[in-house]
């Protein structure tokens, strides 16, 4: 019965790579006819949080002037995105700094969390790139009005151009700030998931390949071999889409700071 139940799982992992992305919930929860139940998207979320919160604490708690392990990962973090927000916003964008560097640690982290078997991966579904998204342009938006009144919507009127022009940029700029969002949650919202099913269907060659037999046996270790390759390659990109994120961000909140420039 057990090996019954093995093979359907196996069968089902090298059959259906969409699977992995399904979501399940954990504890069942309604308010006035709304689902609200805690699924294993939040959970992981939860648990990304929790990993980032304790490996934050544990790096901070001692302080000490040679450095641990978890104290120059955690400086090397702070490092990482320090730079990144002075180059991209200038001193004045360090006030930012604790937003852009909580964001990138999240995406990070729930992003690595979906490397591993059998758990899943938060960022592949658009809604919640599309509610980080969303919060980025908030602040953008709002921020850009506290600081800058009516004078952010030079934000649509670039310096340089030719006042005739204005016809033509104006509204193009007004749809490339209106697109800001759905490009930068499709973005990791694509990646994560066609990443993932590319390697579900290598892993699924080496499973149906292994059980095949006879001649066809000989190429497993080929498809394992590409299947080493392309989650190496997994881990690679689950740090750019958390950089790239991270760097549009940045960008984005720039022209808060300086609208129109």
């Amino acid at each position: 019965m057990m090996l019954e139940s093995i093979n359907s799982m196996i069968n089902q992992v090298a059959t259906d790579p969409i699977h992995q992305f399904v979501l399940k919930p954990i504890a069942d929860f309604h308010i006035g006819g709304y689902d609200l139940s805690f699924t294993n998207s939040a959970l992981f979320m939860v648990i990304g949080v929790a990993l980032a919160i304790g490996l934050l604490m544990v790096a901070s708690s001692k302080g000490s002037t040679i450095p641990s392990r978890s104290q120059s990962i955690a400086e090397i973090a702070y490092g990482f995105v320090a730079g990144m927000v002075r180059d991209m916003m200038g001193e004045d964008g360090m006030r930012f700094f604790p937003f852009v560097f909580s964001l990138f640690i999240f995406i990070f982290f729930a992003n690595m969390l979906g490397m591993f078997p059998y758990f899943f991966t938060t960022t592949s579904h658009i809604i919640v790139n599309f509610a980080l998204a969303m919060l980025v342009m908030a602040i953008v938006i709002g921020y850009g009005f506290y600081k800058n009144g009516f004078k952010f919507f030079k934000l649509f009127f670039p310096s340089g151009v030719p006042p005739v022009l204005y016809i033509l940029v104006t509204p193009i700029e007004f749809i490339s700030f209106l697109s800001r969002p759905i490009s930068l949650s499709v973005r990791l919202f694509a990646n994560m998931l066609a990443g993932h099913i590319m390697l579900k269907v290598f892993a699924g060659f080496v499973i149906m390949l292994a059980s095949a037999g006879g001649a066809l046996l000989v190429l497993a270790p080929v498809a394992l071999a590409g299947t080493v390759a392309v989650v190496a390659l997994e881990f690679l990109v689950a740090f750019l889409q958390a950089y790239v994120f991270a760097i549009l961000t940045c960008v984005y909140l720039n022209d808060a700071l300086h609208p129109g420039h």
